[in-house]
């Protein structure tokens, strides 16, 4: 008998053109890796039950759970600036919907189970370090305050996988408050079936605005939370590597850990990813593509803004260039709390991007730089090979402060707080990756312990904040497909 969860089944009640109706592909001998205990409950599963066999075949796709209603989602999507008409869920499946303890639905999706209609020739299966490096990246993100997907549980599959090499298999259970994409929209909008994009707009109404009223107000809502998260982004030093518009969200969620990477020197040109080539995706250049990216959802929904098409084209364009504004003021937002500024005075953005300028012409670490101006300006005037170029602004700083006059106490919490010590350094996700591969997992478990408390001293934990030694540096990530 078949464990019962109870899933809700919304998006399975679409229109068969939604999706391909099918049960994951079992695998050869599954075995757990991880559970998220905090996120089961809180989606009102037993983790116990979910580290039980029965539950761990759930996991791996070998059983179906009685109230799932399994599917593959249809979505298109821009790769590297070239659409392509039909990507769709090549090697996931949504089992269904559960209502979280915030009230709010949540997808669960299992990814690395199997071939599906949309495969396109692929195995439908993930290699290990993939699956590690998500599971620590999203909820490294999470406990960093950041919108994201999350990661419910691991399995190794008992299998390998033929990548550049034979790999072990696994499966990764992935939670998000939706799947929709940009690219879904495009999905559809392609075809010329407004039936569908006007039954996409609703079911994202519903899910992610339901104070929308029109599908304008959808496209303004999913502006507003893009801005608010690229801004983030970039306050953390957080490169995504691979923001193809089938990687954007509706709901304003990091979505697909690739061949993403937490910047250590700081450069607005830096990029990890191996398949970005031209840097299309690099730090500095996150803004522009989130607005190109929007800018194909307003072009998917333009018959549904205005019945007039030049019209639609007038209300979507202003609606995108919106997006300036919203990013720059959240962006400010950002990094007056991590210079900790507490007014809003007209010169901060200038102050904070003169201090990123310094920093780039100098290689500084990123996250040490600004964790350091909680211990004071000599540990991070310590950190430029040349500390007279730091000292001019580390002055300017100074007066600012004075402007917000508290006690020097109170500087220190609030540059804490707005600065994580620990992020997930790339070198570090290596070494969880690179022991997983050989059965050892007590790495990845050390990694995701230290990362759940990233704004908190860790004395005995201080070897993870080090940026990585010349030897241990990773200057390239991977796409996990």
């Amino acid at each position: 008998m078949s464990m019962h969860i109870p899933f809700e089944a919304h998006y399975a009640a679409l229109p068969d053109r939604f999706h391909a109706r099918m049960a994951p592909t079992p695998v050869a001998a599954p075995a757990l890796i991880a559970v998220n205990h905090r996120l089961a409950r809180e989606l009102g599963l037993d983790p116990e039950v979910l580290e039980s066999a029965e539950g761990v075949a759930m996991l791996a796709g070998n059983a179906v759970a009685e109230g799932s209603s399994p599917l593959a989602q249809a979505y298109a999507g821009h790769q590297f600036g070239g659409f392509n008409p039909q990507l769709g869920d090549g090697r996931a499946i949504l089992l269904g919907e559960l209502r979280h303890a915030d009230g709010h639905l949540r997808d669960i999706q299992l990814k690395g189970s199997g071939p599906t209609p949309f495969s396109r020739r692929g195995d439908g299966r993930a290699a290990l370090g993939p699956v590690l490096r998500e599971y620590i990246l999203s909820e490294a993100m999470h406990a960093l305050g950041v919108p994201t997907t999350r990661a419910l549980a691991a399995v190794t599959t008992g299998e390998r996988v033929l990548r550049e090499q034979p790999m072990p298999g696994a499966v990764f259970t992935r939670v998000a408050s939706s799947h929709l994409r940009v690219g879904t929209f495009q999905f559809f909008a392609a075809r010329g079936d407004l039936e569908a994009v006007e039954q996409l707009v609703a079911f994202a109404r519903a899910r992610h605005d339901p104070g929308a009223e029109t599908a304008l107000d959808l496209l303004k809502g999913v502006i507003a939370r893009q801005a608010r998260l690229i801004a983030q982004w970039m306050g953390l030093g957080f490169i995504h590597g691979v923001m193809n518009t089938d990687n954007m969200t509706i709901s304003g969620e990091t979505i697909d850990y690739g061949p993403c990477a937490f910047m250590e020197a700081y450069h607005p040109e830096t990029v990890y990813s191996s398949i970005d080539q031209f840097g299309r995706y690099a730090y500095g250049k996150q803004p522009e593509i989130a607005v190109w990216n929007l800018a194909q959802l307003a072009t998917a929904m333009l018959p549904l803004i205005d019945p007039d098409k030049d019209r639609a084209i007038d209300v979507a364009t202003e609606a995108v260039q919106g997006f300036a504004d919203l990013y720059q003021a959240a962006w400010a937002e950002v990094f007056r709390a991590k210079l900790g500024l507490i007014s809003d005075k007209p010169g901060d953005a200038a102050l904070a991007h003169d201090l990123l300028g310094h920093m780039a012409g100098a290689g500084v670490d990123f996250t040490l730089a600004f964790r350091g101006l909680a211990e004071g300006v000599d540990v991070v005037r310590a950190l430029y090979p040349e500390p007279e170029r730091f000292d001019g602004w580390a002055e300017g700083w100074r007066a600012r402060l004075a402007e917000d006059a508290g006690p020097a106490e109170t500087l220190s919490a609030r540059l804490k707080a707005a600065n994580p010590a620990y992020i997930p350094r790339n070198h570090r996700v290596e070494e969880a990756i690179q022991a997983g591969l050989t059965g050892d997992f007590a790495p990845f478990h050390a990694l995701n312990t230290v990362l759940q408390q990233p704004f908190a001293d860790q004395p005995e934990h201080a070897a993870y904040q080090a940026p990585a030694r010349p030897e241990e540096a990773v200057r390239e990530t991977f796409c996990g497909t």
